[in-house]
């Protein structure tokens, strides 16, 4: 009997021998519930530009949301079986992974990292089992690249804090119970970036939702508007020290983006390959065309090289020895190869590449967006140079 592909790609590295039997099963596990309950919708979301917020309890269900966190009712994922799920929901769409990279990896893995014990038992359970949804509230509209830049300010009142400001380009900005808003704080001559558990429905916060994307169209993408918010003096993130810990959060959710972004490569890899071997041209399958071919095995190949980095990172995170230029090597590698094979892919599906009876536009959309988000391929490559040489380049 043959035994599953680790994805509907040629095997061509056996990676599959590299997984244990649970991370198969969580694999296929996932796999099946993206089908039967995800998959059905998203077109219809994409259209209607909504995230299908009806499935947030069933990923909560499936524990895929914050699976990496200690202390949940289901233990922790190892971070290989994490990556694979934010495959499977990625091969869906990137809207769906983004949705479970920003629940677990920029909402509770900051209160898990730098919490308060009152903030863990009080969110993480809610979080988890998608019950209530969190947004992260770092970038701003003059920020960009530069968070340290940001302008949204937290003045000590004594026995209250006072929030001002504005965030923008927030994942479930408008639909989120609770956001982690960072923001610059003063004590005496010292500033600093700290973090804060902001509940939405706080006097002075609002959300408004962002109209007109071309790209993860199913996505809830806000701005977050933040009025003189009067918070209690425990909302702050007590751990949480300088824009390092925003960073730490980024990290994980670029982690999930390198995995994620195979799982839009090879979806629409897949599409393009079961429409060639169908599609006949002058009385010939465009499958046996010699150009055709070449295509398929510079995709193919490619994916391959991503599968391999995206394991040999799992395996430094499990070890402890992941570094940040590791993530950024992987995230903008990963998605930049995705973007490539999802343009490939499109050229190989002719006309038929621009409907969304297909999904391969889909993805070629969303990825123009992911290619930029949570650090864009410029500074990931930057990134890298830093760590090559020792001389950051994006430094003033």
């Amino acid at each position: 009997m043959k035994p599953p592909h680790v994805s509907p790609v040629p095997d061509l590295l056996h990676l599959t021998s590299l997984l244990s039997e649970d991370q198969r099963h969580i694999m296929h596990s996932t796999r099946d519930f993206v089908q039967k309950e995800i998959e059905p919708r998203i077109r219809q979301a994409y259209r209607d530009e909504e995230f299908p917020v009806e499935i947030i309890p069933k990923l909560g269900a499936m524990g895929l949301l914050g699976a990496t966190i200690e202390g949940l009712p289901n233990p922790p994922m190892d971070p290989i079986s994490y990556g694979l799920t934010m495959r499977e929901l990625e091969r869906c769409d990137s809207g769906v992974r983004s949705f479970a990279s920003v629940q677990g990896g920029l909402v509770m893995y900051p209160i898990s990292a730098f919490g308060s014990e009152e903030q863990k038992a009080h969110w993480l359970p809610k979080l988890s089992a998608g019950e209530a949804i969190g947004c992260f509230g770092l970038t701003e509209s003059e920020g960009g690249s530069d968070p340290g830049a940001m302008k949204t300010k937290a003045e000590d009142k004594g026995d209250h804090w006072i929030l001002s400001g504005s965030k923008m380009w927030i994942t479930n900005g408008d639909i989120a119970d609770v956001a982690i808003v960072w923001a610059q704080t003063q004590k005496g001559s010292k500033h600093e970036v700290r973090g804060f558990v902001v509940p939405t429905k706080t006097p002075g916060f609002r959300a408004t939702r962002m109209k007109g994307k071309l790209s993860l169209r199913a996505s809830a993408t806000s701005e977050l508007y933040l009025d003189q918010i009067k918070l209690p003096k425990e909302a702050v993130l007590p751990l949480s020290e300088g824009l390092k810990s925003a960073l730490h959060c980024l990290n994980q959710a670029r982690y999930s983006i390198l995995w994620g972004a195979l799982g839009a490569a090879e979806a629409c890899f897949d599409e393009a390959l079961g429409f060639l071997k169908e599609r006949t041209v002058f009385g010939k399958r465009l499958a046996g065309f010699q150009l055709v071919q070449r295509k398929l095995a510079i995709m193919a190949s490619e994916i391959s090289r991503g599968q391999l980095l995206a394991m040999r990172l799992g395996q430094l995170k499990a070890e402890g020895s992941l570094h940040h230029s590791h993530v950024s090597l992987g995230k903008q590698a990963n998605v930049e190869m995705a973007l490539n094979t999802a343009r490939m892919a499109r050229d190989l599906l002719g006309a038929n590449g621009i409907m969304d009876e297909y999904r391969t536009m889909r993805h070629l959309c969303n990825l123009e967006t992911v290619y930029t988000y949570e650090g864009t391929n410029d500074i990931h490559l930057l990134v890298i140079g830093s760590q090559i040489t020792g001389i950051p380049a994006f430094e003033g």
